[in-house]
């Protein structure tokens, strides 16, 4: 656990230690302290996980509007505690039928040289209303109304809340990118032209009214009408070519989840064209290394870790895309055997250029702007949910009155002919914002038993950050707290070098980074400060029981304690009751 005795208004040191959050009844934990108690009341209330995920996604909306909003997309797995089935909502949207690769050519667009990443172009057809509705709907308690689960936010932004810390120091970066390239972030998310600083009262009236046509009218609230007339103003307006029709025909995907064993558990994650596949590619091959043996976050440790995330990682980039539109070779790539063979080609070797790894295309996008959060309630449901406008305020076109930005998911698209994930209209980009959920791997009363709700948000780190932290309780037995403290890795590809960079954080040894170059690793050590560190995402998880003890049996000691834990890299907070 890295702890510093000292804060710095510019680096933001941190932090002050962090006891794991233990309750009996329902646990939320999301990166606003305010957003986990909007969620914590919907709880007592009466509402359920799902129902409190969605009170939690709209509160952030209100509360980290660079991050998250209605003019994003969103991803939820589901577990039931009734019946142990886990499911899911894809709720990424797609591009407007117009932009098709030949559209795109025709206005002198490339594979080397795609549209900015604040292009109108990138705006895809917002997910998240849709999805936040048919959460309810599908796994809702249906005590409660949309209208009653959004009222927390609706609050929020009406009467106003105080910025915290981290968010405003991200707003504040996310204007100043949006006015480098010439955009003018709408004047529903400044005060007199600028981003509101820590502390400062912030209100959104035309949010509150949007979340609040939204809770007494549901989708079509959104996707026709007031709201939707003005997403396609400002899209025209700035060169896009999204319609009405794109966003009427838009609706979210019940989905069944992937997963993979790991040494007894069961890791869950959407499907494609979620990167999912990524986080339990990755699992699979570090299956095959003696982890535990090497030590937490040694030169061999990484040096694993970092070869196995680029083979996922390419495997990702290779195959990933809509799944209407390809064919993903899902068993294939998570049978044991595949994972056996792609572990061959990380013996330990000096030389990188031994085993050479194909590389991502050029002109991916790597934002990190968005959030993930959990929730179980007494009854044993889980919701582990993610939100995001992929880069800070996505493209930044804040439609008229609305007091969202819209988001750029469309800057991950290839628009390289024939590949996977190549651009094509009415067709939903590889996506990186993925929830996930831990069960144990042996079906006990009938139904697989939930040990855990949790993510890692981050673009490409995000699947890299649910294996190290999932790896730190299994294999190192740390609590969900220290799991999420303790010092990560990011395995970061540079398309514009096409190199691969190493990023270590605060609290890993000095030794280390110099024996990882003399491996041959380019390495990035120390990243220091809490907003430097967000590279490295924000997570939150929830346990059922203290099974990532060493000592503990669950099988003999099953316990309903629920453990939490919530990033100190970001300015929430775990709490229960």
């Amino acid at each position: 656990m890295i702890c510093n005795n000292m804060f710095e208004m510019d680096s933001l040191l941190f932090c002050s230690r962090r006891s794991p959050v233990v309750c009996l009844s329902g646990c939320v934990s999301s990166s606003q302290q305010l957003a986990t108690h909007v969620g914590l009341d919907i709880l007592k209330r009466g509402g359920n996980a799902a129902d409190a995920a969605v009170a939690v996604a709209a509160a952030l909306a209100v509360t980290e509007p660079g991050s998250t909003g209605p003019g994003g997309d969103a991803f939820c797995l589901f577990y039931n505690g009734q019946s142990g089935e886990i499911r899911g909502i894809n709720g990424s949207g797609r591009s407007p039928k117009a932009q098709t690769l030949e559209f795109l050519e025709s206005r002198g667009f490339s594979a080397e040289t795609p549209p900015s990443a604040f292009d109108a172009l990138n705006v895809t057809v917002p997910g998240a209303p849709a999805c936040w509705c048919d959460t309810i709907k599908q796994f809702g308690s249906h005590k409660l109304s949309l209208h009653e689960v959004l009222s927390g936010a609706v609050q929020l932004a009406e009467v106003g809340f105080p910025v915290a810390e981290v968010a405003a120091h991200h707003w504040a970066q996310g204007v100043t990118a949006l006015r480098g390239d010439g955009k003018e972030l709408g004047g529903d998310l400044l005060i007199d032209g600028h981003a509101p600083k820590h502390g400062q009262v912030f209100k959104n009236p035309a949010l509150a009214r949007t979340l609040r046509e939204l809770g007494e009218h549901g989708k079509s609230a959104f996707y026709e009408g007031r709201v939707a007339q003005a997403i396609v103003d400002i899209i025209i307006r700035h060169g896009g070519v999204m319609t009405l029709d794109d966003l009427s025909s838009h609706d979210s995907e019940l989905v069944t989840p992937i997963s993979t064993d790991y040494k007894g558990v069961r890791l869950w994650e959407p499907p494609p064209n979620g990167q999912g596949l990524v986080a339990l590619l990755l699992l699979n091959i570090l299956e095959n290394f003696p982890l535990k043996a090497v030590g937490h976050n040694s030169a061999d440790y990484i040096h694993v870790l970092v070869e196995a995330v680029r083979l996922a990682q390419a495997d990702g980039m290779r195959y990933l895309g809509d799944s209407d539109h390809v064919t993903i070779p899902l068993e294939t790539l998570l049978d044991k055997n595949y994972s056996q063979q792609r572990s061959q080609l990380l013996l330990p070797s000096p030389d990188l250029n031994a085993h050479p790894i194909p590389s991502f295309e050029p002109g991916v996008v790597t934002g990190s702007d968005t959030v993930y959060f959990c929730v179980i309630d007494s009854q044993g449901n889980a919701c582990s949910f993610v939100n995001s406008n992929y880069l800070s305020f996505g493209t930044g076109l804040v439609p008229k009155d609305c007091g969202f930005p819209l988001q750029n998911r469309g800057g991950n698209f290839n628009l390289r002919r024939n590949h996977p994930n190549c651009i094509a209209g009415r067709k939903r980009p590889y996506h990186t914002i993925i929830p996930a959920l831990l069960t144990d791997s042996a079906t006990k009363y009938g139904k697989p038993q939930l040990l855990a709700a949790l993510g890692v948000m981050g673009a490409f780190m995000q699947p890299q950050g649910h294996v190290q932290v999932l790896l730190n309780m299994l294999e190192f037995g740390m609590n969900p707290q220290q799991a999420l403290d303790a010092p990560r890795v990011y395995v970061q590809y540079d398309s514009k070098i096409a190199q691969w960079t190493v990023n270590l954080e605060e609290g890993i040894d000095q030794n280390v980074a110099e024996e990882l170059r003399r491996r041959g690793h380019t390495v990035n050590w120390p990243i220091t400060g809490c907003h430097k560190r967000s590279q490295f995402g924000r997570g939150q998880i929830i346990t059922v029981g203290d099974w990532w003890k060493p000592s503990v049996n669950q099988a003999d000691h099953p316990s309903r304690v629920l453990w939490a834990g919530s990033d100190p890299r970001a300015d929430g907070c775990a709490q229960g009751y």
